[in-house]
């Protein structure tokens, strides 16, 4: 499979290197559905800009990446184009390696099952052969590197490839059984943007599983590892948060970029849930509402952890794409990598009843997007509600999808 996903990269690449050549370059930077004020190149290069002055880049309002994420394009900002490529070149590599890794599992607990003879008749149809696994991992690359939401993604030269890159190492890592840097990518990951805490969860479920440690809280074993994989976790966040300070010389980018995510001041429309209502939104009542919107994305970990304690693998994918959707500044790039996965469970789509209606209402809004924008901001013959309807029904789409998935597995 060596050759495959080695010519995979070298098309992904091509066609991202012309399109940074090209005149659409430019107008894909600009695009509220690529970029947001958390990830935008341009918002990157001004603090750069200030960095360069002696300035502490989180004094304006402007900037609101880490310090790590700073210094990195410090060093490297003439280079950030292959930057980009590289990283996405990663992120596919790390999930062809994962996906793998998850059907070689998968395979082994399918043989013993078989052999103990513990599947009924009318779940055989259910169990993946050796030859459709083959092909998975390169299927899941392909849907990373060629989904024009990448692609849109990296030439946009939005620093969100770059936390994809950590999530899909920190999934590589779970799945390879290496939980200290299961632990240090997850905390470099929860470092970036605070929401992919609620993937500790499926983590741990996957270690103690792989571990035959029994989700039992009587149990001296569970407790054992569980606070030695937090241990891990928070003593890594706090290595990482001590750096930047280290490097920042103070706790300015504690508000700037923790605070700007919570708190969400920047209202400039994405193809999230948060900047209409919060636009429309009475000031005494904003509190209330963010920390129910906000409360969206962690609300759901526990519920899902309880019900898909027997599938962790399946549970990151659903925590990936409930962050997706719940966050308060998502991109198309966010929606990216969770669609990646779905391959991966190719063999249950002849099941799903919906999936052509749910995969129409996403092509059709992806579509939609720039034709309304358009209309609203340029030629004035629209408004914000067609947007936001659009956004709404598009989001309305990635709810529907992972859970007519989850009804089968």
């Amino acid at each position: 499979m060596a050759a495959p996903l080695t010519l995979l990269l070298i098309v992904a690449v091509t066609i991202r290197a012309v399109l940074f050549r090209s005149s659409l370059a430019e107008l894909i930077l600009e695009r509220v559905e690529v970029v947001s004020p958390l990830n935008a190149w341009k918002r990157v290069v001004e603090g750069l800009a200030l960095l360069d002055l002696g300035v502490s880049p989180y004094s304006g309002d402007v900037f609101h990446e880490t310090p790590l994420m700073i210094y990195l394009f410090h060093f490297m900002v003439d280079y950030a184009e292959i930057v980009f490529m590289v990283t996405d070149g990663l992120t596919a590599v790390a999930l062809y390696l994962s996906i793998q890794t998850y059907n070689k599992n998968v395979f082994r607990k399918q043989k013993y099952a078989l052999e103990s003879d513990r599947y009924p008749a009318d779940c055989l149809e259910l169990l993946r052969s050796p030859k459709e696994m083959f092909y998975i991992p390169l299927k899941v690359a392909m849907f990373y590197l060629l989904n024009p939401f990448t692609i849109l993604s990296c030439v946009a030269k939005s620093t969100c490839g770059l936390n994809n890159a950590i999530i899909a190492l920190f999934i590589l890592c779970t799945l390879k059984g290496s939980a200290l840097l299961s632990g240090i990518l997850l905390a470099l990951a929860t470092y970036q943007s605070i929401y992919p805490l609620t993937l500790f969860a499926p983590a741990l479920l996957f270690f103690l599983q792989r571990l035959y440690i029994p989700v039992n809280l009587r149990r001296s074993s569970f407790w054992f590892f569980t606070l030695q994989y937090a241990f891990i976790y928070v003593g890594s966040l706090v290595v990482i948060t001590g750096l930047s300070f280290f490097l920042l010389g103070s706790w300015d980018f504690i508000p700037s970029v923790y605070g700007f995510i919570f708190s969400v001041p920047d209202l400039t429309p994405n193809i999230g849930l948060f900047w209409y209502f919060f636009a429309e939104m009475f000031e005494h009542f904003r509190l209330f509402f963010i920390c129910v919107f906000q409360i969206n994305v962690f609300f759901y970990t526990i519920p899902l952890s309880i019900k898909l304690k027997e599938h962790p693998v399946f549970l990151i994918f659903m925590q990936i794409a409930i962050i997706s959707i719940f966050k308060s500044y998502p991109t198309v790039g966010d929606v990216a990598l969770y669609m990646a996965f779905l391959p991966a469970w190719s063999h249950l789509y002849r099941f799903l009843r919906n999936i052509f209606l749910v995969s129409c209402v996403l092509l059709a809004c992806s579509a939609l997007f720039p034709v309304l924008w358009h209309l609203w901001i340029y030629a004035g013959s629209a408004n914000s509600n067609f947007y936001y309807a659009i956004t709404l029904l598009f989001n309305f789409g990635q709810v529907k999808g992972p859970i007519l998935i989850s009804h089968f597995t």
